[in-house]
């Protein structure tokens, strides 16, 4: 009687110790295209976050940083107890894996990727996602208009697996 009770008292520890899952917000069975489109220049600088994965719903800007020391800087809007609220840059190392692709890496030394999944033809939108489905994002060079673009970019996202009934509109 004891031995199923130490067993039982094991399996719940060890549970406790489990790391919950990253939720993925795109069905990983339906492959993930990447844009054919590729010129670093025009990519480069400062995007809005239109539209989000829930995990990412302080995201308001990405940056894309390319040449020799290629990185990503996310700006996320943090908030105190007190309602105060200001904009925090982290940048991100990034290893490119090929047009379009990289590999970021945190400072406590996680590694994931991003992909350019659609840019339109005058690089204003852009549908950022990840192979695993951690995140999806919609980029735009402005904060409003252009919502043609944004709709598109939701629908390429839809037709790589993604949840498009995720994505959080800004």
């Amino acid at each position: 009687m004891i031995r199923p009770a130490i067993a039982l008292a094991a399996l719940t520890l060890l549970t406790a110790c489990a790391t919950t899952p990253t939720p993925s917000y795109r069905n990983t069975d339906q492959p993930l295209s990447v844009t054919t489109r590729h010129d670093a220049a025009r990519l480069a600088g400062e995007w809005r976050v239109r539209a989000a994965t829930p995990g990412d719903a302080s995201l308001t800007a990405v940056t894309y940083r390319p040449g020799g020391q290629e990185a990503f800087a996310l700006t996320r809007r943090i908030c105190n107890e007190s309602g105060a609220c200001e904009p925090r840059r982290s940048t991100y190392p990034a290893k490119p894996l090929g047009p379009n692709r990289w590999a970021l890496r945190a400072a406590d030394g996680a590694e994931w990727q991003i992909w350019v999944v659609w840019v339109d033809a005058d690089y204003r939108t852009a549908a950022i996602g990840t192979p695993d489905g951690r995140f999806g994002w919609v980029l735009d060079r402005a904060a409003t208009g252009g919502e043609d673009r944004i709709t598109a970019a939701r629908e390429i996202l839809d037709f790589n697996g993604y949840q498009s009934g995720a994505l959080i509109p800004r």
